[in-house]
């Protein structure tokens, strides 16, 4: 039986977050075009564009997505968050004429995952962007499903490049299910086997009765 070291923790599901997961945590870090509402005060360092000693209002700069969420209030205006252009219209109308077509891994990686964080900010375009990202996924998960059963011990690099990591995680579930299915019809699935606490416990008692 094949043991692992590390056991990944699963992504987060829709708005929320797993912050023991490397995926979510990787997906926090990515930027996001932003725009402050107020001055920053002896912050400049922090824009290389600039030689100010502040960030002043009005300055556009990319901000990663934990600090974009960290900074954003609806009540007082710190920082204002622009739509990554995959998520504008003009993409929008592409993903709903065909989403098979688009290379996510290019646009996102984590395409799923930011666009559902984006609904964390106050857009009015976000029922549009719901609605896109969730068609964008039933409109691919048929076929990234079918790659997955039909590419038995073949080199897949080819099928998974142009996926999001959503659907590399999909693709790898598909195929240990794939893989799993073809040893048990083979007669080679792993047989049940007692835990080594319960081997040493019966060792150890074995032990005590002895003379």
């Amino acid at each position: 039986m094949e043991t692992q070291s590390y056991l990944p923790v699963p992504p987060g599901v829709g708005m929320e977050e797993n912050f023991f997961s490397l995926d979510d945590i990787l997906l926090s870090h990515e930027r996001l075009p932003s725009r402050t509402e107020c001055t920053f005060p002896r912050l400049g360092f922090l824009e290389k564009s600039s030689d100010s000693r502040d960030i002043q209002e009005g300055t556009k700069m990319e901000m990663p997505l934990f600090l974009a969420k960290g900074l954003y209030e609806r009540k007082r205006r710190v920082v204002s968050v622009e739509l990554p252009k995959v998520y504008k219209e003009g993409w929008r109308t592409v993903f709903n004429a065909d989403p098979t077509v688009v290379d996510l891994h290019k646009m996102g990686p984590y395409y799923y995952g930011l666009g559902s964080q984006m609904l964390h900010f106050d857009s009015p375009e976000n029922p549009e962007i719901a609605q896109a990202v969730l068609q964008t996924f039933i409109g691919r998960f048929r076929r990234t499903m079918d790659s997955s059963q039909n590419a038995y011990n073949e080199d897949t690099s080819a099928l998974v490049e142009r996926l999001d990591y959503l659907e590399r995680a999909l693709f790898r579930a598909g195929q240990s299910g794939l893989n799993s299915f073809q040893n048990w019809e083979r007669g080679r699935a792993s047989t049940i086997t007692a835990s080594s606490l319960v081997l040493n416990y019966r060792k150890r008692k074995i032990t005590d009765l002895q003379p």
